[in-house]
């Protein structure tokens, strides 16, 4: 093999290594194996959320929409104590709201309703004190209609397990 070969081989390597790694953090264009959930942490106390509704025991439904949403999302497990844990989730329900979708046209009855949850959640890096989520907002909503035989706390439960899964979603680090 001759120089110029050798060179023009070289440069092709170098040339096709750059292209694979792309721009940023992740390489590939922004691709990345990374895991989507923060590494430093291992297990999380999730502590029981308070309501300000006046709507009572959703508070119980939700800690444990929670709780088994990150036990089956996440890499993290759930400790029972807080001595154990690396991390603290807590939170509250600041309303629960309802509101009617549907109106039946001769009696005036609601034929479609809907359950809204509204929820502020914290988590906290034991380990380093930092803020991990800072009193972010989600929102979720289900419908129900008592013509099929359905309730308030059926699409109560249904909105509840909505909100526990934006909460974990909210656990995934930023892109």
């Amino acid at each position: 093999m001759n120089a110029l070969t050798k060179t023009i081989a070289c440069t092709i390597a170098i040339l096709c290594s750059a292209a694979l790694t792309g721009c940023g953090r992740g390489g590939m264009a922004g691709y990345t194996n990374d895991w989507i959930y923060p590494t430093e942490v291992k297990t999380v106390y999730v502590e029981m959320f308070d309501s300000r509704s006046f709507r009572r025991g959703y508070e119980y439904t939700l800690t444990d929409a929670i709780c088994k949403r990150i036990e089956a999302q996440t890499p993290y497990k759930i400790v029972s104590d807080r001595d154990y844990a690396d991390s603290v989730l807590s939170g509250q329900i600041a309303r629960i709201g309802s509101g009617t979708l549907a109106l039946d046209r001769e009696t005036g009855r609601p034929l479609e309703q809907e359950v809204q949850f509204y929820v502020t959640v914290s988590w906290k890096n034991l380990k380093t004190g930092e803020l991990l989520i800072n009193r972010e907002t989600v929102t979720a909503a289900a419908s129900y209609s008592p013509q099929l035989g359905q309730s308030f706390d059926y699409s109560a439960a249904v909105a509840a397990n909505n909100a526990a899964r934006r909460v974990v979603e909210l656990m995934e680090e930023t892109w």
